[in-house]
């Protein structure tokens, strides 16, 4: 019994810490991404839908979007410019296949 009262705040602790560390969205507002960005809507910068079109297709995706999130961008989507984010690459990684993931 000792066992069993042990383990299941570990397992309660796993299952969320995973589901938070794959979570694209949670680590969208996480990072702050939310402040420019929005989900279906241009705010300061695209909407994430618009993102996802604009890269449909596109082999090299991941790639491209990750490189504009790590090293900002300037021109990509008009005048206001991104700043370079500080985000861990596993975080990245996360945010840029939730964001393309959201085609409408």
């Amino acid at each position: 019994m000792k066992k069993m009262a042990l383990l299941l705040p570990v397992a309660a602790f796993l299952v969320t810490g995973l589901a938070y560390a794959d979570g694209g969205e949670e680590l969208t507002a996480k990072h702050k991404c939310t402040s420019c960005h929005k989900l279906d809507k241009k705010s300061i910068g695209p909407s994430y839908q618009d993102i996802a079109k604009k890269y449909a297709g596109n082999a090299g995706a991941a790639a491209q979007a990750t490189e504009h999130v790590k090293k900002g961008s300037r021109g990509v989507w008009g005048p206001a410019p991104m700043p370079p984010q500080s985000a861990p690459d596993e975080d990245i990684k996360a945010m840029v296949d939730y964001i393309l993931a959201q085609k409408k």
